[in-house]
């Protein structure tokens, strides 16, 4: 990474933004050429989990070739230029965190182990509950087992990003967490909140 003060290491920080990412794009080979494909995917176990149905160019990609890059992005405010006090086109910018993995998918083969990952899926995406557990020897989800895949990206590398500001002086960090709690749109308090434990004074 280029910009090491952008650069975060800690795993409890980047499995919270995973937590938060409700897709990412797992990046293929696909009969020779570059091909991407947005999944759920939960990170589980020190993994990214994902499942897909057993045939399609995922499926037969994956098989040919297991070698996977993957990204998720969490974007938070977008920053218009004259949030900065000038015409100047080039000052927009957009605050936000991802996340870059690369490794080997692997296809889960045991069911009760493909349930316990869905399950776990299920309970990030809908965490409010409202659907029967997932489990192998639940009749009502034999088929389903039976017709998905499910693979894990067990990861060589794990690198995260966050640009919120990092860089600027605390004077516009704070301006900025000001404009940014005038405004409210979607994400700002967040924005606002994140920048904040960035400010030194």
């Amino acid at each position: 990474m280029r910009r090491d003060e952008f650069k975060v290491t800690d795993m409890d920080e980047i499995k919270a933004v995973m937590r938060e990412c409700e897709y990412g794009v797992l990046s293929l080979i696909a009969d020779g050429e570059p091909y991407g494909v947005a999944v759920n995917f939960v990170f589980f176990e020190d993994k990214i989990c994902f499942h897909g149905a057993k045939e399609g160019r995922k499926a037969k990609a994956i098989k040919a070739n297991p070698h996977a890059s993957f990204l998720a992005v969490k974007p938070y405010s977008l920053i218009p230029s004259y949030f900065s006090d000038t015409n100047l086109a080039c000052s927009v910018t957009q605050f936000f965190a991802s996340i870059h993995l690369y490794g080997n998918v692997m296809i889960v083969e045991n069911n009760h182990e493909k349930a316990k990952i869905l399950d776990v899926m299920m309970q990030k995406l809908q965490s409010e509950g409202g659907y029967d557990e997932i489990h192998s020897d639940n009749p009502m989800y034999t088929k389903m087992l039976e017709k998905t895949d499910v693979y894990t990206l067990i990861p060589k590398t794990i690198s995260m990003k966050i640009k919120v500001g990092q860089n600027f002086s605390d004077e516009k960090k704070q301006s900025l967490v000001d404009k940014l709690q005038e405004r409210n749109n979607a994400g700002d308090n967040k924005s606002a909140f994140i920048i904040k434990s960035y400010i030194k004074s």
